[in-house]
């Protein structure tokens, strides 16, 4: 049997449990997810949806559109806000004593008075958290009061039930406008989604009351402009490009071809490529107002209970002619924006917090910061030593009583009384000890806390240095009582879209036929023009461009739009012609147009003369692909007319742009004819596109084939483009030099940070392609293994390839990052990112961020898809006895010993897993584990779902992640943020941080110690949930490592002085007790402890909280290393709030005993022989002590600024004034009991010298140890304030150690940029590439490889491939007979046939023409 919990265990639990109380889940408003619902539509609801009164059922009457993130409300205020101050020990103690001293013979002073203090300081803080709180209910409305266009009607009706909305403060009572049920809309629009002429008007506002009461019967039905939170479950409401999604939608019909819509999801999954999504099948008519209110389009939508899951969306749309399933594909979810569409129509099916997105996060939570809650054991054990304390006085007092009573005792005179009796007395002495005594847990320590935080609250917000200078948007802080905690992070998680990439890209460098080619400098701001000019069309080619005018291509899609017959005119329908556009504007998610003088000159020399054909051949088959292997769409732009790139992936986008911006210009698709103009030919180049064999992220690679459309050549090109690795295994034998000379700028590219792609090509045979063909169609249309089938298909014409090159794209990153997170490195902070992107993408960022080093070996831990890979636990489990087995941590789990077993009965040892030698050294390298940023785990949404399945994963997980020097999480969910967050905080039970800036991290800022909201693109669902909003990611380390760190120095220095300077205080009052019988009577005279905490003493420890600097705040940004201090908690912990108690009791000893038996062992201290009166010699104790305390926190200050000067002496000249002046009061004005003590004070020596004796013995101790360690024993701290004070000017750059370990994290920019800067990569200082860096070891297969930079990213099998797929093969059975036998192409054709330049070089206007390249 186990052993029963021992007494200290017990009381251990109930504290734990007492501390660990969570307020919130007394006035949560979280709600469980409902029941399935069917939403209903042109129909009314069934008789069951109705109670026996016909009240619509709860279970049908869905959640408001409202969503509000604050905490309080008008009636919750109260209640939980005072919950949450008595959540402090001290606060309750404060609360008892007051109510003690209403009792009048506990009385010393009015009841009222003695109240006021903790009044004073409940007051404070709710009038903070109701401010924070105000803020928030802001927020709330901005986002709530959103603008939407709704559709409305004077005869419909949308039978849906909604519960009331709440009003904005009042959670808990109907809005004023549901009351009175007052119209959701009022300003009408035009009754056609795509009527252009009326755009929509700025946010309505109701013009008078008659407006607000009536409603306008009869009028047409229209699409009129509400607000967010007034939409319903069966609204329809239209949605134009660039709007946000105010709900989960399902999509009936939108402007583009076969009802395709585009959406931004980065606010939700932190994906930065487009999404494609379609309308149902059967809902595709509704393309009107008139059309969706019609009673002849009646139906219903059965959906699924809502519920967290991202990825999955189960309805079902029922109709007269049948059931039509819906999934994600067909829905647009609340978060998500409109992107490259004209409009959508949508009905909303989920609102509020019944949406995905909402689901995904969690209420406000009350934070507490880590000193409060080391605070409050602080607190109980002064509170257990006060009660003590009086427990002694009472037995004392009880025990002296009972003994001299009977003796009779002059001063127990009468203590016969049922009140008043030695049985008795011994209680009420005890009650008086606890009030005498108080001040052993000061009230004002609470205030001065309170103030203090609101002051650097205030230096945060007025720092300059942390001021968004493009918007003038300072850092703010949301939550005021956490500024220590930002200098005790441990661990920060970040998102990477928006917080630390701008999701922007810019095409850098590329390598062309073995050529590296590092482009020029980027232009300063404003310099750079956004449409590049380009070659006029020939008469041939304007031609072409007018028969396909037809076919032209509609803005924001470049398809076509399906528009309703009586929407515009004829006129209206024109739209200028990509073929005709005289320039190429600067794409979407590209910063700056690629400019490179040597490429410009090699074009030239290739375009103009025949020097070197090989190389111009290479440059022209390069540029040919990255024009034509992409999905992009192209659009006209109607303000210059240049044609602007539509891309789904901003990597596609940048590629495509930089060929344009090279000469060869996409001009778009005429359904599968693509035009190409090149600098190598005065008319437009068209090709067919036959196949797109797409990327995915296990083939990672993208193909297309193509045939050339000209009189004399109809070769069909397979072009290529993917990862470096995928593209080398499928080359064609021969040209090793071109490969290793494409190997090593992949290396160099990679070593910058950049995101690469190589580049190949491969002609076709006419034959091979059509048995391939077959295969292929064959493949796409087996109804089993389709996906491996066609993989197959792929695989077999995939290779062969020729090299042409390979490009490198720079993730343009926030400003500041890669040093920020350098920085923060060095500062002992792990950093963790959680983002929503894929893999690739997650790495290519971990590297340009310096979140993975050049040294870095990554491991990654993949989800088990059912393949053959390994299950996830067995994965960490081989990780850590690969590259960690001497950590110990597989011997703490047995499930590992019973595998091992296993393993070793099967014979199946993880080979696999083992170093690879290359025959120049080990992969990873003996010295891996030893050298910086040794390892990076990567780990991937599936797998976590895995690891969080049980306890022992979960375990496991956190120690594979604590021995890895970084963490990426990618493919994670909202909900899977949190939990990472919450799997370290609490398994570690360290200091964590989370910043993000979409709707997709605030459960992850919610989750941490610390949130963080970056304001930025996505919205203000971050800020609005975060504890600190800043404009830029670069001002965390200003934040964490200046303000942060400062406040807990100050204020865990300013507390423990706190503590000190009372028990000085007490202890002298303690000591008193010895010569007054354990009466628990006053040895001061009372006033002077009324104001020892209000004046004498409480501007000292003031001044250490708001001016105190451990060092100046240039040296604190110099040196990050410095942070480890704060870190590792030394300003504030339990040791130190012993050595100062300590200090305190010691110094009380002192001066008590130094004075008493200064005044007590003479006859008299008086000229007239007159005895020693008490308040001569406590009085002078009481100077005494005001002198020591407030010298000794002088001594405890870092800095003494002229604010400490006066801080420190403000106290003293307080009490020798209020001593002066009181004592001389005549009892004329009022009566005290000191009237005369300054003639008996100043005149005798006892004072004087008691007060300067026993101040210098106090202080004497702590000025020695203060010296001895300054002078001996120096800390980093010690060492920078003497640097300083000897050198103001030094540069601390060189003051690193060791130097030779941190030198590698120093960038002062990030690698790509500083490159693009000073002007040519090539002539950067390159690293030397080393075979062991670098290494990627995926633990679901055993593969092991060198990580070249490899990312693209792209939507993988969406909605709009999908179509292109069904056209292309629609357009090959119709084709397939009616096309010409082409001749035979020979098979080993080589670069020079498949981009050929015969005919196709301009003429030099010069007096000798050369002949045409052969």
């Amino acid at each position: 049997m186990g052993k029963a919990p021992g007494f200290g265990s017990r009381v251990s639990g109930w504290y734990t449990k007492v501390s660990d109380f969570n307020v919130e889940s007394l006035f949560s408003r979280k709600r469980e997810p409902g029941p399935k619902r069917s939403v209903y539509v042109n129909q009314p609801l069934p008789d069951d949806y109705r109670d026996h009164k016909g009240r619509i059922k709860k279970e049908h009457t869905y959640a408001t559109n409202q969503v509000i993130s604050s905490k309080y409300t008008i009636i919750t205020f109260l209640p939980r806000n005072l919950l949450e101050q008595f959540r402090r020990v001290a606060n309750v103690f404060f609360l008892v004593i007051a109510i003690l001293q209403f009792f009048s013979i506990f009385s010393t002073i009015s009841p009222g008075l003695v109240i006021l203090p903790l009044l004073i300081v409940l007051g404070i803080t709710a009038v903070k958290d109701g401010y924070e709180d105000v803020k928030r209910h802001q927020s709330d409305r901005q986002v709530n009061h959103s603008p939407v266009l709704v559709l409305d009607d004077a005869e419909w009706e949308n039978p849906n039930a909604m519960q009331a909305k709440e009003s904005s403060l009042v959670h808990s009572l109907p809005s004023f406008a549901s009351l009175f049920r007052l119209p959701r809309w009022t300003k009408p629009l035009a009754s056609d989604p795509e009527d252009e002429k009326a755009p929509p008007p700025p946010p309505s506002r109701r013009d008078s009351l008659r407006s607000i009461f009536s409603r306008t019967q009869g009028r047409a039905s229209h699409w009129v402009e509400g607000v967010w939170e007034d939409i319903r479950v069966g609204d329809f409401i239209l949605i134009r490009d660039n709007d946000a999604v105010p709900a989960d939608v399902l999509i009936c019909a939108t402007s583009e071809d076969e009802n395709v819509a585009y959406v931004e999801t980065k606010n939700l999954d932190g994906e930065t490529n487009l999404k494609s999504r379609h309308a149902v099948p059967s809902l595709t008519h509704l393309r009107t107002a008139e059309d969706c209110i019609s009673k002849a389009n009646s139906f219903r939508v059965d959906c699924d209970r809502p519920e967290t899951n991202m990825y999955r969306f189960n309805a079902a749309v029922v109709t007269d002619s049948g059931t039509t399933a819906v999934d994600l594909q067909m829905t647009l979810l609340r978060g998500t924006v409109l992107r490259n569409t004209r409009w959508v129509i949508g009905l909303v099916v989920f609102t509020g917090e019944d949406t995905k997105i909402v689901l995904n996060s969690g209420g406000t939570p009350s934070k507490r910061s880590k000193v409060e809650r080391q605070m409050n054991p602080q607190v109980l054990m002064n509170l257990a030593l006060l009660a003590a304390m009086a427990v002694a006085c009472a037995i004392a007092d009880a025990l002296i009583e009972q003994d001299l009573y009977p003796k009779g005792a002059p001063w127990l005179y009468g203590a016969n009384k049922s009140d008043d009796n030695p049985r008795i007395n011994g209680l009420i002495t005890w009650a008086f000890a606890l009030i005498t005594f108080q001040n052993i847990v000061p009230i004002s320590l609470y205030i001065s806390i309170e103030f203090v935080r609101t002051c650097q609250a205030a230096f945060i917000y007025f720092d300059a240095e942390m001021v968004y200078k493009k918007t003038g948007q300072a850092t703010l802080a949301r939550s005021w009582n956490l500024s220590d905690d930002l200098g005790q992070i441990q661990y920060i998680f970040s998102d990477k879209t928006g917080t630390l990439t701008q999701n922007s890209m810019i095409f850098r460098q590329c390598s062309i036929g073995g050529k590296a080619y590092y482009g020029d400098p980027d232009p300063d701001a404003g310099e750079e023009e956004e449409v590049t000019s380009a070659p006029p069309a020939t008469d041939g080619d304007e031609k072409k461009a007018s028969s396909s005018e037809k076919h032209n291509q509609r803005p924001y899609s470049g398809g076509s739009s399906t528009m309703s017959p009586a929407s515009h005119t004829d006129e209206d329908l024109k739209v200028p012609n990509p073929a005709k556009a005289p320039g190429v504007k600067l794409a979407g998610n590209v910063l700056h147009h690629f400019r490179d003088e040597e490429l410009a000159r090699d074009l030239h020399a290739a375009v103009d003369t025949e020097k070197d054909p090989a190389h111009a051949r290479a440059l022209n088959g390069f540029f040919s692909v990255l024009a034509l292997c992409h999905t992009v769409l192209t659009a006209t732009d109607p303000e210059t007319g240049a044609i602007e790139y539509k891309a789904q992936s901003p990597d596609e986008a940048a590629l495509v742009q930089a060929a344009a911006d090279m000469g060869y210009i996409f001009r778009g698709r005429d359904k599968e004819i693509l035009s190409l103009q090149t600098p190598f030919s005065d008319e437009y180049e068209r090709y067919e596109l036959l196949n797109i064999l797409e990327f995915t992220s296990a083939r990672k690679r993208m193909s297309v084939v193509v045939r050339k459309l000209d009189e004399e050549d109809h070769r069909l090109l397979l072009l290529t483009k993917g990862a470096d690795n995928i593209i080398f295994d499928r080359l064609k034998p021969g040209n090793d030099e071109l490969k290793k000379q494409t190997e090593r700028h992949l290396d160099e590219f990679a070593s910058h940070g950049l995101r690469t792609l190589t580049l190949a090509y491969k002609i076709l045979p006419e034959d091979e392609y059509e048995a391939w063909s077959e295969l292929y169609n064959e493949a796409t249309a087996s109804l089993d293994d389709r996906e491996e089938k066609t993989e197959a298909a792929c695989e077999k014409l995939e290779r062969d390839l020729r090299l042409l090159g390979a490009t490198a794209i720079e993730d343009k990153l926030q400003d500041g990052v890669p040093e920020c997170i350098a920085d923060l490195k060095l500062a002992g902070i792990k950093i963790w990112v959680a983002t929503g992107d894929k893999l690739e993408t997650a790495i290519a960022i971990g590297h340009s961020t310096n979140l993975i080093s050049p040294e870095s070996n990554i491991i990654i831990v993949r989800g088990s898809s059912g393949d053959g890979s390994r299950p996830v636990h067995q994965q960490m489990i081989a990780a850590l006895e690969e590259f960690f087995p001497d950590s110990g941590v597989l011997d703490e789990f047995e499930e590992f010993r019973e595998f091992r077993q296993a393993r070793a009965k099967e014979g199946t040892a993880p080979h696999p897993l083992h170093r690879v030698n290359t025959g120049v050294s080990s992969i990873v390298g003996p010295d891996n584990g030893e050298r910086p940023g040794g390892f990076v785990l990567v780990i991937d949404g599936a797998a976590l779902t895995d690891a969080f399945a049980d306890d022992s994963n979960k375990t496991l997980l956190l120690r594979l992640a604590m021995q890895c020097e970084g963490v990426i999480c990618c493919r994670v969910s909202p909900l899977q943020k949190a939990l990472v967050v919450k799997m370290v905080k609490n398994g570690l039970h360290t200091m964590t941080l989370a910043i993000g800036d979409g709707a997709n991290d605030v459960s992850m800022i919610q989750a941490a110690d610390v949130g963080v909201g970056i304001s930025g693109e996505e919205g203000l669902q971050a800020v609005n949930s975060a504890d600190y909003a800043i404009a830029q990611f670069r001002f965390l380390k200003r934040l964490l490592l200046v303000h942060g760190h400062w406040s807990y120095a100050r204020n865990g220095n300013m507390i423990v002085n706190f503590f000190y300077k009372n028990i000085i205080c007490i202890g002298v009052l303690w000591w008193y007790q010895i010569y007054c019988g354990w009466s628990s009577a006053y040895a001061f005279e009372y006033t002077y402890l009324l104001w020892w905490n209000a004046f004498f003493t409480i501007a000292p420890v003031i001044a250490i909280g708001l001016f105190d600097r451990i060092a100046d705040d240039h040296v604190m940004m110099a040196l990050p290393e410095l942070y480890r201090h704060g870190r590792e908690g030394k300003w504030f912990s339990h040791p130190l709030f012993f050595i100062y108690m300590f200090e305190g009791v010691l110094q009380s000893v002192i001066i008590f005993f130094f004075i008493y038996y200064a005044y007590g062992k003479s006859p008299t201290a008086r000229s007239d022989g007159w005895a020693n009166f008490q308040y001569e010699f406590t009085t002078t104790m009481a100077v005494a002590a005001v002198m020591v305390a407030n010298l000794y926190n002088g001594l405890n200050t870092k800095v003494w600024t002229g604010w400490v000067f006066f801080a420190v002496l403000i106290g003293i000249v307080l009490v020798w004034g209020y001593t002066a002046i009181y004592t001389t009061i005549a009892p004329g004005w009022f009566y005290t009991p000191v009237y005369g003590n300054y003639r008996f004070l100043f005149e005798s020596p006892y004072f004087w010298f008691g007060v300067l004796l026993t101040t210098l013995l106090c202080l004497l101790p702590r000025y020695i140890y203060q010296a001895v360690k300054f002078g001996y024993f120096p800390d980093d701290f010690d060492i920078v304030q003497y640097m300083q004070k000897v050198d103001p000017n030094r540069n601390y750059e060189d003051c690193r150690q060791p130097a030779s370990h941190l030198a590698h994290l120093r960038r002062t920019t990030s690698r790509a940029s500083q490159a693009s800067r000073a002007g040519s990569v090539a002539s950067a200082v390159r690293p030397p590439m080393d075979p062991r860096v670098s290494s990627r070891t995926d633990m679901a297969t055993g593969m092991r490889s060198v990580h070249r930079g490899f990312d693209f990213a792209t939507e993988e099998n969406g909605v709009a491939m999908r179509r292109i797929q069904t056209n292309l093969s629609e357009h090959r059975a119709a084709s397939r007979h009616h096309l010409p036998r082409l001749h035979k192409q020979n098979r080993d054709s080589t670069l020079s046939q498949v981009f050929s330049l015969r005919g196709r070089f301009r003429k030099r206007p010069t007096s000798g023409d050369k002949t045409e390249a052969s």
